[in-house]
């Protein structure tokens, strides 16, 4: 978005706004100085305004160069109060915390400024006041001021025209990837990783020598995010390389442990590293609330989720500490409950639940060499830093040319009058004005003849002479090389280059973050597989009893309940709760069967194990096996097959599988047996059809299905089946009587056909209530 394209005038040339144009020029111009002004980082320099702001300050300031012998830090006070006045109009807190940021080793891959006194730890502890701390710039800081005086870039006047300050700062090296970038602004966020600096300048120096560089060297040469914390990224290599292509995507990350050996057998687990945005005090808050978990507001007890996850972790846990020290960043000790416990066990429960495990977005947006925010993918970034940096190198290369030029202007004037000196003499002293004469006489410059009436006469002797010789000779060298640079690209790229490769020599490091693609660590809670028996009220209150073969009648419920269903599964199987059909769709909640409450009173509602949608009833129930293959119909006629494992899904907010219209019912689910050949479909009114199971195909998605049976909404779908040989209809005959019929193979020709036909009428009539497979 470029600022000069808005027109904020009114549409007729009248200089009154409406309101609503008012309030669009306003958002307009917020959101352009958010975007612009704060949030996004550059390109070029990687820095955000107030970052850039800070910088430039402490160098105007003289805080020299870490380990350089400079000047001695200073007060963060006095920092933070010289970029508020001179360049920064903001809030001191905002200040304050980008200085601290950039002076934390655990935030900054590279941090920028060397701080002295407590600025925050990994754990969140917060930076002491201003008036504390003390900061000076870090060496690294060299690539970004060193050149700034050198015509390198632009200076544009500060918020009040008292003084100027840098458009951006000459960085050698991408910034924007060395330290990343986190912010969030009007409509646009950034998350751009850390990365390593040899790494970072390898590729730099590769894609300047062939811009047609492939991706997958690209690759090779930066594999991924160098995080200042290490830990190890588990994502796959084609993971990596989809969000640097695109500039956004989701890369897993996991601590780093090792395997302390004890005496008598013992061992205990050592987390060294952490991925980034987790801190060990969150770590042990985690788990904490794992081990010792609250009561839910509006819940009497803790449910059983929370108890079945205390087990788990209190079955492998026994004790955790922090040892973490000046001499260990991180050290997070684990003690198994035994030594007999898995380590393999320990680290997978930890990693599923706690913080040792997670994702860390990658959104590269920030304000491209044209100055519009886009998002870029890494190639676009390299590739507008290294025309960045040839241009700064060139601008560089003019300005000191510039200066060598005018330097070697003087240095022919003086030697000129070296070599005519007594009439050089004789000319100032008895002319009334000597520079016009000198001008003429030796045909001098204005800026040569000025240079002449100013030296001293020690620099007159003989010996001066030859150095004027010898610098003349070493700037005329200088000179032609510096026209090379500028007259042949290629010298240009060359230079770049070298100094690339020599910032990486002396700033670079290892890389600290392990790339390892591996599996997400997935918990599994331990079931002892059994059979079981779930049994379902009417209102929805669900518990189990151990075994098959119960007599329901032999169940007890509350007042004014009764029994809707027994499901005969095992405690490694899934209760599937129907919705009523919502906004098009009908959503399906899973529950595990070994979560529900045993037989001892009467369950639990259902509802306190699903978060129902608002104003969304119940319909149907079913507990089975995820390999279960089932039928799903609706009113309408339409129908598919699919899995239990399909339907399952891992939010207590269900899963939306169905599509229905708001007229139409969803029918209750049939089980589909592995001999189960056919499929039947009768209408309310008692229209029969008969066709074959593989007809229909499976729908692991879902959705709205195939038409089973042409239906329309005076005689809608009111039951499916599926079976291998005898079918028997159930419904009410003449008079309203219950009426029940068995329908032999050699019964069903009449009523066979094609999926989606209108079927044909049971003799004598039926109103279909249900279809039941027999034998």
């Amino acid at each position: 978005m470029d600022q000069k394209t808005i027109d904020f005038s009114s549409p007729d040339g009248d200089d009154a706004l409406t309101l609503a144009r008012y309030a669009e020029r306003a958002y307009l111009e917020y959101a352009l100085s958010v975007v612009k002004g704060r949030a996004l980082p550059d390109v070029c320099d990687g820095q955000k305004p107030v970052q850039r702001r800070i910088l430039y300050s402490m160098q105007r300031m003289g805080l020299a160069f870490a380990g350089t012998g400079g000047a001695k830090p200073v007060k963060c006070a006095r920092v933070v109060g010289d970029v508020l006045g001179r360049y920064h109009p903001h809030g001191d807190t905002a200040a304050y915390d980008a200085l601290v940021r950039m002076a934390q080793d655990f935030s900054q891959r590279y941090p920028l400024i060397d701080g002295q006194g407590n600025f925050g730890s990994r754990d969140g502890d917060g930076a002491a006041a201003m008036r504390y701390t003390e900061a000076r710039l870090a060496p690294i800081t060299r690539l970004l001021l060193d050149e700034i005086d050198e015509g390198t870039v632009d200076f544009i006047p500060n918020y009040d025209g008292s003084t100027e300050e840098p458009r951006q700062l000459p960085g050698r090296l991408p910034f924007v990837l060395l330290n990343g970038a986190s912010g969030i602004a009007v409509g646009l966020a950034t998350e751009v990783p850390s990365h390593n600096l040899r790494e970072v300048a390898a590729a730099a120096v590769a894609l300047i020598r062939d811009e047609a560089l492939s991706d997958d060297a690209l690759h090779a040469l930066l594999p991924g995010p160098d995080f200042p914390g290490g830990a190890q990224i588990i994502s796959s290599d084609s993971d990596i390389r989809e969000a640097y292509r695109t500039g956004r995507g989701s890369l897993k990350v996991r601590a780093r442990w090792k395997i302390e050996e004890l005496a008598r057998g013992q061992w205990q687990l050592v987390v060294t590293e952490l991925p980034p945005g987790t801190s060990a005090q969150k770590v042990l808050e985690t788990i904490e609330e794992l081990t010792n978990p609250k009561i839910k507001t509006g819940k009497k007890a803790i449910t059983p989720e929370q108890a079945q996850l205390k087990a788990t972790v209190l079955s492998v846990l026994d004790a955790v500490r922090d040892e973490s020290s000046k001499d260990a960043a991180v050290r997070l000790v684990f003690e198994p409950k035994s030594r007999t416990v898995s380590q393999q066990e320990l680290i997978t429960t930890l990693l599923a639940h706690t913080g040792l495990e997670g994702s860390v977005p990658v959104n590269m947006t920030m304000i491209g060499a044209d100055g519009r925010p886009t998002q870029k993918s890494l190639r676009q970034i390299l590739g507008e830093w290294i025309g960045y940096r040839l241009a700064t190198v060139r601008r560089r290369t003019e300005h000191r040319l510039a200066k060598v030029l005018d330097r070697i202007h003087i240095l022919e004037g003086r030697q000129l009058v070296l070599l005519n000196l007594d009439e050089v003499i004789t000319l100032i002293r008895e002319s009334d004005e000597p520079k016009a004469a000198l001008i003429v006489r030796f045909r001098l410059s204005d800026r040569q003849a000025e240079d002449i009436l100013e030296i001293r006469l020690r620099q007159l002797a003989r010996l001066e002479a030859i150095r004027i010789e010898q610098e003349l000779a070493t700037l005329r060298t200088e000179q032609g090389k510096l026209q090379d640079i500028i007259d042949q690209p290629s010298v240009l790229r060359r230079t770049v280059i070298r100094e690339i490769e020599a910032d990486a020599k002396l700033h670079g490091d290892e890389r600290r973050t392990l790339i390892q693609a591996e599996r997400r660590a997935v918990a599994e809670v331990r079931v002892v597989d059994e059979p079981v028996t779930v049994v379902v009220s009417q209102k929805g209150w669900v518990r189990t009893r151990g075994g098959h073969g119960h007599d329901a009648s032999g169940f007890a419920f509350k007042a004014g309940d009764g029994l809707y269903g027994t499901f005969e599964c095992r405690t490694v199987d899934t209760l599937l709760v129907w919705g009523t059909p919502r906004g098009g769709s009908v959503r399906v909640y899973s529950v595990a069967v070994a979560s529900l409450p045993g037989a001892r009173g009467d369950g639990v509602p259902i509802t306190t194990l699903i978060d129902l949608e608002a104003g969304t009833q119940i319909q149907h129930y079913l507990a089975a096996a995820p390999a279960t293959m089932l039928l799903l119909a609706n009113s309408a006629g339409y129908g598919l097959l699919a899995r239990v494992s399909d339907l399952t899904g891992r939010q207590k907010g269900g899963k939306s599988f169905l599509t229905v219209e708001d007229s139409e019912q969803c029918l209750a689910p049939v089980l589909v047996a592995p001999s189960h050949q056919r499929v039947a479909c009768a209408s309310a009114s008692g229209r029969l059809l008969v066709f074959g199971l593989d007809e229909l195909k499976h729908q692991p998605n879902g959705g709205r299905g195939l038409m089973l049976l042409d239906v329309d909404a005076l005689d809608p779908l009111a039951a499916v089946a599926t079976y291998d040989q005898v079918l028997r209809v159930i419904g009410l005959g003449r008079g309203g009587r219950a009426k029940d019929e068995d329908l032999k193979p050699q019964h069903q020709l009449p009523f066979q056909g094609k999926r989606g036909r209108k079927g044909r009428a049971l003799e004598p009539a039926i109103k279909v209530q249900r279809l039941l497979p027999q034998g």
